[in-house]
């Protein structure tokens, strides 16, 4: 246990969807961090050979921070987090948690606020919602699910916000249209999108299209870092080296390996984890770098990017 981390203990375990399971996270001793909307955790998972660590938003009302709850979806490919918090965690059972971080904050000085969300990508919005409620906030919420698999808290949140509330559910042949969606909106609107990259990219282009600053465009995307090829990494400053496997991040080797490396997002957004890279060609897979900084192949985001070459040489 490191000193910044936190022991909690799992207060409840609900199954809030087919394949979403909340968990309600109380401290051992103390009490809990406070928080703001659209926080995050990064839980510490036990695998059977090795640790996993991942983010998952708090869903809680920041308002009240004598428990966390997260949500977590049970992955079609998982590597084993999803898999050990769905069939191992229990209620009673004592977990590892960092402190909470924020990289999604809401824009309180914007006009109007649309949130996008897609499955499990709700679980930040849960945060938003009371703040927005208790600030007056002109929002939406649009919710894109599979009810079969993980259409979690819809009938809570229709009930809860009305004719603020659209739901979209591809098992029913429901959709949403992007360009519907971000048409003849007035200035100052500010769009959040929680989920795959694929929607955020669409989002994004869209946004385009019609004009949309970068500025207000805001997203987020937890997701288990992609496979690829293996690749050998060495640090400069001492010639270890550190074998990274096709299904392992490059962070998580190093952390396997007794190599600090500070980060908060673990997938590719915040920049904490950036380091310096001396010698190799690097896949970036990040949406914290610039073109121009990707071209230059001298840093690398160690949570999702990977070495395009066999070998690797991190400055450090």
């Amino acid at each position: 246990m490191s000193t910044d981390q936190i022991k909690v203990r799992v207060a409840a375990v609900a199954q809030v969807a087919p394949m979403i399971r909340e968990f309600t996270l109380t401290a051992v001793t103390g009490s809990l961090y406070p928080f703001s909307p659209g926080s995050h955790v990064v839980v510490e998972m036990p695998g059977e050979q090795k640790i996993y660590r991942n983010a998952y938003s708090l869903l809680s009302d920041s308002h009240d921070a004598s428990a966390y709850r997260i949500a977590v979806r049970l992955q079609d490919n998982s590597r084993g987090g999803s898999v050990f918090m769905h069939q191992q965690v229990k209620e009673g059972d004592e977990l590892l948690i960092s402190p909470p971080a924020n990289l999604f904050i809401p824009q309180w000085n914007a006009q109007k606020h649309i949130l996008l969300a897609a499955g499990v990508g709700i679980t930040p919005f849960m945060s938003y919602l009371p703040e927005m409620q208790r600030r007056q906030a002109d929002f939406e919420l649009h919710y894109l699910f599979r009810s079969k698999q993980t259409g979690a808290y819809q009938l809570e949140l229709a009930e809860q916000l009305g004719q603020r509330f659209f739901s979209y559910d591809s098992d029913q042949a429901q959709r949403c249209n992007i360009s519907e969606l971000l048409a003849d909106r007035p200035l100052g609107t500010h769009i959040y999108i929680c989920g795959p990259e694929g929607l955020i990219k669409d989002v994004q282009s869209v946004a385009e299209q019609l004009g949309w600053p970068d500025s207000v465009i805001h997203f987020e995307e937890f997701a288990a870092p992609k496979p690829g090829k293996p690749f050998t990494v060495e640090l400069k400053s001492t010639g270890k080296t550190v074998q990274v496997g096709e299904s392992e991040s490059l962070l998580e080797a190093l952390e396997e390996a007794e190599v600090a490396v500070p980060n908060l997002c673990r997938g590719g957004v915040c920049g904490q984890c950036a380091t310096p890279v001396a010698e190799g060609e690097i896949e970036h897979r990040d949406n914290y770098l610039s073109v121009d900084e990707k071209a230059r192949q001298d840093c690398v985001m160690p949570c999702v990017s990977r070495a395009h070459s066999d070998r690797l040489v991190l400055d450090i």
